[in-house]
């Protein structure tokens, strides 16, 4: 699993717990150079110091500010020549019903999931571009492919990813870009958290305490895609815990 790997340079952003914290821990075993961008730059710091990084591989980061996504990547791309995989991970998921009519939660959803997505894709292109080579893998979920009641808004957002992969892929072909879109399932991390709604946080608390998965499990669909032979592009992981039905 470490082919193809070794000596990548990957930056992650959400990468301070988590799916993204997780994704880096596994990567760098396998002998990836990690660049972490979230907003907790403390838990940066300590990850990368876990890592045996440099502490300039931590960078506090907003998704939803286009000028700190860039200069994360840019960073990365001063620190070591160049930038392999850029991981587009943050995201959260305060589901409530649409009569609630939680503005505040529908736009955080939109800045973070959607438009953070975005601006790692343009930050990433020019430096890939110039490459001919590289890999963006966007964070969809489950959601993307089916919406439950309390979760449209969330489940559009994560819809809107698998499209804009596959826009992508087909716009990166002539320089040598490759593309995945990952949508996991339940996932023993914080997101939950980002439940503003009370009924509903304690909903999925239980739901997840029952059935969720380590956060390695995505960390492993990660490394399979990045460690196919350059000529295997894989698009698309679905995956989700054995025990869940939705």
């Amino acid at each position: 699993m470490t082919t193809n790997i070794q000596g990548k340079v990957v930056v992650i952003t959400g990468a301070s717990s988590g799916l993204g914290a997780a994704t880096a821990r596994h990567l760098s075993i396998s002998g990836a150079k990690i660049v972490l961008g979230a907003r907790r730059l403390d838990r940066l710091q300590a990850l990368a110091k876990e890592l045996g990084q440099p502490e300039t591989t931590a960078i506090a980061t907003d998704v939803t500010n286009s000028a700190q996504v860039k200069h994360l990547i840019d960073t990365a791309a001063k620190i070591y020549g160049r930038v392999d995989v850029v991981l587009n991970n943050a995201g959260l998921m305060p589901h409530s019903l649409l009569e609630q009519a939680q503005l505040e939660d529908w736009n955080r959803m939109i800045d973070v999931n959607l438009k953070g997505t975005l601006y790692g894709i343009a930050a990433a292109l020019p430096h890939m571009k110039q490459q001919k080579n590289g890999h963006i893998i966007n964070v969809s979920s489950v959601a993307g492919h089916k919406v439950r009641a309390g979760s449209a808004v969330y489940a559009a957002t994560k819809a809107g990813i698998l499209m804009i992969s596959e826009g992508l892929r087909q716009e990166v072909k002539p320089y040598n870009i490759r593309t995945t879109v990952i949508s996991p399932g339940a996932i023993r991390t914080e997101l939950p958290q980002s439940v503003t709604d009370p009924d509903v946080a304690r909903n999925i608390q239980s739901y997840y305490e029952k059935i969720a998965i380590p956060a390695e499990s995505f960390a492993r669909a990660v490394a399979f895609a990045i460690s196919q032979p350059e000529g295997v592009d894989i698009n698309e992981i679905l995956f989700r815990p054995t025990a869940q039905e939705g």
